[in-house]
């Protein structure tokens, strides 16, 4: 949950509409309070943002403001000072889509944002390929470069100009930078243009050249990026700041590695990473005057080290500590833990967000709510679900709300109360296995559901297995998402014997069910999961779930099955559950998966070597989709190193990998074992105890046919399913070559005796054990599918899957 204010000219903290976050005028400084829950309770981070024009006054009120809510909240935020243009990681990772640097200020007319803003004319130059930037650039020609996206803004009319040399990354990243505008600024009420290619979008170069004017001269050449990097070979050193005789005292008392008793509780400490960050610690002990005076003691260290106004600083308090600043140190101990990292400790309690002296009630009806996660309220208004059906909207039972099929597409009307105003939310859920027709229709009829209402409502577009959280609240925990099928009457498919579900969340507001693969490679140790039979449903509790996770999950058995519940624990399961999952295999079974993200948080980083020094790039609140194929990544999970090589990464970086996660563990802060093991991953082909990591991994990402990889094409013109544009032809290419042709074709065929019924251990080594098919000839595919293989993967993949285990190949 986050809070944003303004810092205005008077002065004073004024909160910015939650449609207006990821704008931030240049002239002005900003305040951001996130809180996360984890296991332990919360962690809070506090950042002000500096705008590059902003008034000396302004950013002294802004660090003033930040003090004051440090002091409401207990002293345990960590806090961050942000600047224009070189912001943390873990600010961006905020704002998913994007963060969009506007010109002017509060004194130029910034008032609030209204849904209907289309009196617009601007030109956005968006930078970054895993965390957006777009800067407000002059509207002309001259601001255009080969390499970049850029985003002409005309209100009703977003143009997205893709540079020839940028990146499919990049284009999909300014694309949803678009969609964020579309649906966050103007209410879904706005149309997106792509030009990929100038020649083949000639009506969208009429438009810009309208506005611009004739381009004269050649474009110039690409821009480098200037993201953040993370050098752990830069030197730490440790001092001691105090004030002597009115002058700023700073003795260095060690270098790396660092101790934690170096830090004394009476004193406060500046660790210098090289001038790449500088962290304050507070100790518990030290003066009031000492801690208030924390940010103005970095900023003066800052500059009289010479170091560039740029410089992130972040704030910390001794009990509090962030876990970026404990791996700065060689060994770190809890109260309450004796073994350092490895054993689980517990983190300091924060103080409530309702403990706060100003008011945030307007925001939220219901603080802590808030303090979980980014709310519209308190998920206690109204909720009506359709079913997208003959392409109109066909009411859903009352009875079976929060039940959503993938071959389905659904609208959710969320109708909510504040400050005794009608509000309303429109969610159009889109089943990852619905037709091109069904998400078109969806969104049609969301329109039209609009238009009902006024054109009041806030549209959201959800894409199946990537719910947002109060999506997760309105439906108090029986959230639950079927893999395939339909909700439909006149549904024919037959429906499988056994399903098999993963249960996430602890209370109503934040669980969802999962349907995946009902095999035993699906299970994890530290979840709950549902196995439903003809005959019982098994509630499966893994050794690392909770108290809380098991209840929810006993919640939503008695949803999914009228049959007998039996309870099974992990370890002591009958041999009719293992039957049910045609047998038993490996699956993410090491409890360290939850240990871990408590005593070290993973971390993944996007590597790259420059002139001989690893230099790495961190992707915070990393999922499945930050893994790109052009990429080599490095997942740090403190016991191993994995490096996972993208398929189209250079031939550079994938040469280097190994030397590269050496020379990373060789430069750590905390003097890390240099016989870490290093396991290189390929895409594709990730093993569990490397997908443990990801929450919702997606094992069929990475072998999809040709036509769906062609949705992360861009195409010249794609326009809001609002317009009356028959845009069907830009989702699929049913002429696309078969990548599954590709990969069977480079491995050849086995004989089906091979195949059929084996366990993952008795396949040949270059049989992916999810594809078993795959690797069938024509002829013995055709007889036993009784289909080619187009025609196969051309069905839904849940049907896929069905067909899969009734001949063996599952």
């Amino acid at each position: 949950a986050w809070i944003l204010w303004l810092c205005c000219f008077k002065m004073k903290m004024v909160p910015v509409p939650e449609k207006a976050y990821g704008s931030f005028f240049e002239g002005d400084c900003y305040i951001i309070l996130y809180n996360k829950k984890t296991s332990n309770g919360f962690i809070t981070d506090l950042h002000y943002w500096i705008g590059k024009d902003s008034s000396q006054d302004e950013q002294g009120a802004a660090a003033f403001y930040v003090t004051q809510i440090d002091d409401t909240l207990g002293g345990n935020p960590v806090q961050h000072r942000e600047v224009e243009g070189h912001e943390s990681e873990t600010f961006k990772s905020y704002f998913k889509s994007g963060i969009i640097y506007k010109k002017g200020g509060v004194a130029s007319g910034f008032k609030h944002v209204e849904t209907n803003m289309y009196n617009i004319r601007r030109l956005l130059h968006v930078k970054g390929k895993k965390h957006v930037s777009a800067t407000e650039v002059e509207l002309s020609w001259d601001s255009f470069n080969k390499g970049d996206v850029f985003l002409l803004d005309l209100g009703k009319v977003l143009i997205q100009w893709n540079g020839p040399d940028c990146n499919v990354a990049e284009k999909s990243r300014g694309l949803a930078l678009a969609r964020s505008i579309r649906d966050d600024e103007r209410g879904g009420r706005a149309q997106i243009g792509i030009i990929d290619n100038e020649k083949d979008s000639p009506d969208l170069m009429q438009i810009m050249k309208t506005i611009l004017g004739e381009r004269r001269g050649a474009l110039g050449p690409a821009m480098p990026d200037e993201k953040p990097t993370v050098n752990l070979s830069l030197p730490i050193a440790s001092s001691s700041v105090y004030e002597k005789d009115n002058n700023l005292v700073v003795q260095e008392i060690a270098t790396r590695p660092l101790t934690q008793d170096l830090l004394q509780h009476e004193d406060c400490h500046i660790l210098d990473q090289g001038g790449f960050k500088i962290y304050v610690w507070r100790g518990k002990d030290s003066s009031k005057e000492e801690k208030k005076a924390a940010f103005s003691r970095a900023v003066s260290f800052i500059q009289a080290k010479g170091y560039s106004a740029t410089t992130n600083v972040e704030v910390v308090n001794d009990g509090a500590e962030s876990a970026m600043f404990k791996q700065l140190f060689k060994r770190w101990t809890e109260k309450e833990e004796t073994q350092g990292l490895g054993k689980v400790y517990t983190t300091g309690k924060i103080a409530k967000v309702e403990q706060v002296k100003f008011d945030v009630s307007q925001l939220h009806a219901r603080p802590e709510l808030a303090a979980e996660q980014r709310m519209a309220d308190d998920a206690s208004g109204k909720v009506e679900v359709w079913r997208i059906e003959d392409l109109h909207m066909q009411p859903v039972d009352p009875r079976t709300y929060g039940q959503f099929y993938g071959g389905d597409c659904y609208l959710v009307l969320y109708t909510y109360l504040i400050s005794g105003r009608t509000h309303y939310i429109i969610y159009m859920w889109q089943g990852r296995h619905a037709s091109v027709d069904e998400i078109t229709a969806c969104a049609f009829n969301a329109v039209e559901l609009d238009k009902k209402y006024g054109n009041e409502p806030v549209q959201v577009r959800v894409t199946m297995g990537r719910e947002p959280q109060h999506f997760l609240a309105i439906f108090k925990g029986s959230l639950i998402i079927y893999e395939g099928g339909t909700s439909r009457a006149q549904n024919n498919e037959p429906e499988p014997v056994v399903h098999l579900f993963q249960v996430r969340g602890t209370d109503e507001m934040n669980t969802k069910t999962i349907e995946v693969p009902a095999r035993a490679s699906s299970l994890n140790s530290n979840d709950v999961f549902l196995l439903t039979t003809n005959q019982v449903c098994y509630l499966w509790c893994g050794k690392g779930c909770s108290g809380d996770e098991r209840e929810m999950a006993k919640i939503v058995a008695n949803i999914i099955s009228k049959r007998d519940k039996q309870t099974v624990l992990e370890g002591q399961e009958p041999v009719e559950f293992w039957a049910a999952l045609g047998g038993k295999a490996p699956y993410a079974s090491d409890k360290r998966f939850q240990e871990s993200t408590v005593r070290y948080q993973p971390r993944l980083f996007e590597c790259s070597n420059q002139t001989g020094r690893f230099i790495m790039t961190e992707v915070v609140g990393f999922c499945q989709d930050d893994l790109d194929e052009d990429d080599v990544m490095l997942l740090d999970t403190w016991e191993e190193i994995f490096l996972w090589i993208g398929k189209t990464s250079n031939t550079y970086e994938k040469n280097e990998a190994v030397s590269s996660a050496k020379d990373y563990l060789k430069t750590h802060p905390a003097g890390r074992d240099l016989a870490t093991p290093i396991i290189m991953v390929k895409q594709g082909y990730e093993p569990l105890t490397f997908t443990g990591w990801f929450s919702a991994w997606d094992p069929y990402k990475w072998s999809r046919n040709a036509s769906s990889r062609m949705e992360r094409t861009l195409p010249a013109y794609k326009p809001h399913p609002n317009s009356n544009v028959n845009s069907s032809s830009n989702y699929q290419n049913n002429n696309a070559p078969s990548v599954v042709s590709a990969v069977t074709n480079g491995n050849g065929a086995y004989p089906r005796e091979v195949l059929i019924n084996k366990t993952v251990d008795e396949l040949p080594e270059a049989v992916d054990p999810a594809k078993k098919e795959y690797y069938l000839s024509d002829a013995d595919f055709h007889d036993i599918f009784g289909k080619s293989k187009d025609e196969f993967y051309q069905m839904p993949r849940w049907k896929q899957q069905n067909e899969k285990k009734q001949h063996g190949l599952f």
